[in-house]
């Protein structure tokens, strides 16, 4: 059994991360501000014996310092997302993602855990055209939230390097599934176009639809954060990894595919039409994995591709956020 602290554990990563561990019979703290994250995604958790929920924030190292004591693994979570929020308040972003991060990072070193893996993030890529993305070759960041996650990935080789501390950075693409929050104004684009395709509006695709992504159910986003505290192989440690499936989907062929999952509910859905918006600043165009990295030395193998993820994950929708 494993002493892991997950930072962000109320989350949507966080709180499935949380789920998956306390069911393996590990020993889970969750720390967590609720600033975006929500006690309802936790709360099945609470009465078990072997999960610690500290309310608490990353920007305070004697918060970061408590919650490290004793663990075994950190799995830093953690974060302020979404690169239009990073445009509107790029101070706040920088204090969280940066500053926060730092605190937690000198936290588990102080706390010799044995592992740091962290969130990293696709927008790490920044303004490379070139595609599938490969981990060692990125371009310029595009908004003030890339450059925080692309700062973390420079602290966390530094202190790999200074201070002998074990990390993993993930950089996740596009992730979806249960448990995440399809209302605000940062709301990720599925949640939000379920939401408004069962509402029977009219999503809203910023531009031609024509953008792509590597939508990456939360399923694969869990087996990676398994494969990297677990690893035994001493190359797979101190990088990052993209985290997705290796294939990317258009806005408009979500869309579809969405409208097609949710039509076996309600057959209305079929019929709505799509509203085409400016894009947005900051926008990648186009997001493609590649995860050969992944599969080589952590073993990886994606369990859902789009079409999988977006049936268990309609589902999930339709059954709880009606």
């Amino acid at each position: 059994m494993k002493k892991i602290l997950i930072t962000g554990g109320a989350g949507f990563i966080g709180s499935n991360l949380c789920e998956y561990f306390i069911g393996k019979g590990h020993h889970v703290t969750c720390l967590d501000n609720f600033s975006t994250g929500f006690h309802h995604n936790i709360d099945h958790l609470k009465s078990n014996p072997n999960f610690k929920l500290i309310e608490g924030d990353i920007r305070d190292i004697g918060t970061c310092n408590m919650a490290a004591e004793g663990q075994d693994y950190i799995l830093h979570q953690a974060a302020l997302g979404s690169v239009p929020r990073s445009i509107n308040d790029p101070i706040t972003s920088n204090d969280v993602n940066v500053g926060g991060f730092l605190n937690m990072l000198v936290a588990a070193r102080d706390a010799n855990v044995k592992r740091f893996v962290y969130a990293a993030s696709s927008s790490t890529y920044g303004d490379s055209e070139s595609l599938p993305k490969v981990e060692e070759v990125i371009g310029k960041p595009l908004s003030p939230y890339a450059i925080t996650k692309y700062v973390n990935e420079l602290y966390a080789d530094v202190f790999s390097k200074t201070y002998g501390i074990e990390t993993i950075g993930l950089r996740y693409f596009n992730v979806f599934g249960r448990r995440q929050n399809p209302e605000g104004a940062y709301a990720a684009v599925i949640p939000k176009f379920v939401i408004q395709l069962m509402n029977h509006e009219s999503p809203v695709i910023n531009g031609t639809g024509d953008y792509s992504r590597d939508f990456t159910y939360i399923d694969n986003v869990i087996q990676m954060n398994e494969r990297a505290m677990s690893t035994k192989n001493p190359e797979a440690v101190n990088t990052v990894y993209n985290t997705a499936v290796g294939d990317r989907t258009t806005l408009n062929l979500l869309l579809e595919y969405l409208k097609e999952n949710l039509s076996a509910f309600d057959s209305k859905i079929k019929e709505i039409h799509t509203i085409h918006g400016p894009n947005r600043i900051g926008d990648i165009p186009h997001s493609l994995a590649s995860i050969e990295k992944a599969k080589e030395l952590l073993g990886y193998k994606p369990s859902h591709d789009i079409k999988a993820g977006l049936k268990d994950a309609v589902t999930w929708y339709w059954e709880n956020l009606r």
